[in-house]
């Protein structure tokens, strides 16, 4: 396996919560998601953490490309959200549900 360190912030943390694994696996993009983390009742709530966490994940990948010396930072930021909205009006692939789990 070639799993990501955990951050050293999310070890010294207690309350801690890992929200989302992605994985290449058997040709496709597979994803452990912890969803409703946010809801309390409110879908509202939940679906702006979600943009918020994505939009955070984007940068810091805007962020490592820059570093990686692949342009600049507001460039691959821009470039990220441009390929994110392509694939949200028309997906490259079909998205299916896995098994759920009451550890949600």
């Amino acid at each position: 396996m070639n799993a990501r360190a955990i951050p050293p912030a999310a070890l010294r943390d207690a309350s801690a919560v890992e929200l989302a694994r992605v994985w290449i696996a058997e040709q496709g993009l597979h994803c452990s998601l912890k969803c409703g983390l946010y809801a309390e009742g409110d879908v509202e709530t939940e679906t702006a953490a979600w943009g918020i966490i994505l939009a955070d994940l984007a940068g810091h990948i805007a962020d490592a490309l820059s570093a990686d010396g692949l342009g600049g930072e507001g460039a691959l930021l821009d470039a990220i959200v441009e390929s994110f909205n392509i694939e949200v009006s028309a997906p490259t692939s079909k998205r299916t549900r896995g098994p759920t789990s009451d550890a949600n």
